[in-house]
């Protein structure tokens, strides 16, 4: 809601500035970083043969040695200006999750990477209704539903996990003897009324020949000539 990404709002709350690089030199200095990661440490790793995640984190630790002491500079002040965490350790997991705000609807419902959160009826849920709750998703994978960072029971339902299988179906014991019983049912029903279209009503019947166009007055009355002079020919 506040336009904040995950990683601003995680520096935020651990009281971290950002600063952006607002200069060439600055930038600079970053794209040749990137550089690196996307030209020569992958043909390190080419050259290493490694074409897996497992080999290339263990290649990492060497390559980063290999790449400081070559290109390397001292720092201008050797001093270690890093100041102590001042977050507890327990609340890592809480600052380093996925933060969302999802909105909760009339039956105490929201949706989440499609996913639909049932929250448990109580007295603070009921005042929840029609504002947002915020939605924790922590990196083993876990869903968590807070309101002012109290937890709120929840069920969660998977909509891909709540469709019934044709194979599930099938298994039923009984439905063989159903559907036999049911084709037996409609094998005896009385055969359907003939629906006969209205101008049958009026005594039309079809005469298997088409008019190709329309029979008009004047085509009936040269029609009639036609065969009246057929007949005084006879």
């Amino acid at each position: 809601m506040t336009g904040m990404t995950q990683f601003g709002r995680a520096l935020a709350e651990l009281q971290i500035e950002i600063l952006c690089a607002n200069t060439s030199q600055a930038k600079g200095r970053v794209e040749r970083a990137n550089r690196t990661l996307q030209d020569r440490l992958v043909k390190e790793l080419r050259i290493a043969g490694i074409s897996n995640m497992e080999d290339g984190n263990a290649f990492l630790p060497g390559f980063m040695a290999r790449y400081n002491d070559r290109f390397a500079k001292p720092a201008a002040r050797p001093d270690n200006l890093h100041r102590a965490l001042n977050a507890a350790p327990d609340r890592l997991a809480e600052i380093f999750c996925l933060r969302n705000k999802r909105y909760v609807s009339k039956d105490l419902t929201l949706k989440y990477d499609h996913k639909r959160i049932r929250l448990e009826v109580n007295d603070l849920t009921r005042g929840l209704v029609g504002t947002y709750a915020d939605t924790y998703e922590f990196p083993d994978g876990r869903i968590q539903v807070r309101h002012n960072g109290i937890a709120l029971p929840c069920t969660i339902f998977n909509p891909h996990q709540q469709r019934v299988t044709h194979a599930a179906i099938t298994d039923y014991k009984h439905l063989s003897s159903v559907l036999a019983h049911i084709k037996a049912e409609q094998d005896k029903a009385a055969a359907r009324a003939e629906v006969h279209p209205e101008s049958a009503r009026n005594g039309y019947r079809k005469n298997g020949r088409r008019n190709n166009g329309w029979n008009t007055l004047a085509d009936r009355k040269r029609n009639a000539d036609r065969k009246a002079s057929q007949g005084s020919d006879n």
